[in-house]
């Protein structure tokens, strides 16, 4: 008798190991020349590159079934399908952030000059001047409500993981910190305002009012985070500290702030960056100046984002001049928080915990 051969399904033909990102660069010069030929034919204003990349990826996704299923056969066209599906969400998760970066650098390096950092608005109504003073105040805002917000948020996280133990006052604790964390920014800001008008007359407008509001904003973002982190800390390394007779506030100081200082600074660098750019508390209790002012207790205080936003919607005779600010003071504010991120891991890195003997 002779034997027929049976086909195997689970070992059909295979593509190269570069063929889905051949594939991939190929279906974005195809819709790019497809939209090219839209854009000549007057169909299109222009061709945008974030189009094609999007539209491209698209096309990616069916172009790899159908080639994988003619030589692969259906088990792997499968996979690659679901694998072009994860892909495709990956880069159009990317697209706002590369074309919100690509647009604010390429018209933001067109005022990125050293007069824009040494120089503020005051006397200039055109050309020239530059963001010194909004700057300045932004650093000082954002350092004082850190400072206001990091103490109080960190002892609040230390008390609802390591006291607390689910009492009434802890789970209230959480409840509010989880209302906290949605109140709208326009709402801090009213209540700084009506805080400081209580005391000093209505129509004040300080650089500490601002503080204020951005730590009603920051708190919450930090006691979450910094619980979070607590909570990770494992308790055989409590229960060590305790045994050796380390009384528990000594405990939570040497062992438990220490194992977890990594996530502590990146929680609390998540909500520096949650407040820097707020706008609308700070245009409320802070005001906009375009002079220098370094006094947190004395006077209006500009600030990055107020700055971008009077530039931009309240531009001066030189329309131009005005929007080139705005846009170079927004490609600052990214970067300020770029530093601050990068500074954050080189902290972290630095008070990690030591695993090596």
């Amino acid at each position: 008798m002779t034997a027929v051969a049976t086909p195997n399904a689970l070992a059909s033909g295979r593509l190269p190991k570069m063929a889905p990102w051949g594939v991939l660069v190929g279906s974005w010069v195809v819709m790019g020349g497809i939209l090219a030929l839209l854009a000549a034919g007057g169909l299109l204003d222009a061709v945008s590159p974030v189009a094609v990349i999007f539209w491209g990826t698209v096309l990616y996704i069916g172009a790899i079934y159908v080639i994988s299923r003619l030589v692969e056969g259906h088990r792997q066209a499968t996979d690659r399908f679901v694998t072009a599906l994860v892909v495709t969400a990956f880069i159009i998760a990317l697209l706002p952030l590369v074309s919100l970066l690509t647009t604010v650098i390429g018209n933001g390096l067109n005022r990125f000059d050293l007069e824009f950092f040494t120089f503020s608005m005051r006397n200039v109504v055109g050309e020239g001047g530059g963001a010194a003073h909004a700057i300045s105040g932004t650093l000082l805002i954002t350092l004082a409500a850190t400072i206001i917000s990091v103490p109080i948020g960190l002892m609040t996280a230390i008390y609802l993981v390591e006291y607390g133990n689910n009492s009434r006052l802890a789970k209230g604790v959480t409840f509010l910190i989880d209302v906290m964390t949605g109140i709208p920014s326009i709402v801090a800001g009213l209540f700084a305002y009506a805080l400081f008008a209580i005391f000093l007359g209505p129509g004040v407008r300080l650089g500490f009012a601002g503080a204020i509001a951005l730590s009603v904003l920051m708190i919450p973002v930090v006691v979450r985070s910094c619980e979070e982190m607590l909570r990770l800390v494992p308790n055989e390394l409590r229960e060590a500290s305790f045994a050796l007779g380390v009384p528990k506030w000594l405990t939570v100081v040497k062992v438990v702030l220490p194992t977890s200082i990594a996530g502590i600074t990146t929680g609390i660098m998540l909500a520096i960056a949650r407040v820097i750019g707020e706008t609308a508390p700070l245009l409320v209790v802070a005001g906009f100046t375009a002079s220098l002012n370094t006094n947190l207790l004395a006077e209006r205080m500009q600030s990055l984002p107020v700055f971008v936003f009077s530039s931009y919607a309240n531009p001066g005779v030189d329309t131009q001049a005005y929007i080139d600010r705005a846009w170079a003071g927004a490609l600052t504010l990214i970067l300020i928080v770029m530093l601050l991120n990068l500074v954050a891991r080189l902290i972290a890195r630095f008070f990690a915990p030591k695993l090596g003997r």
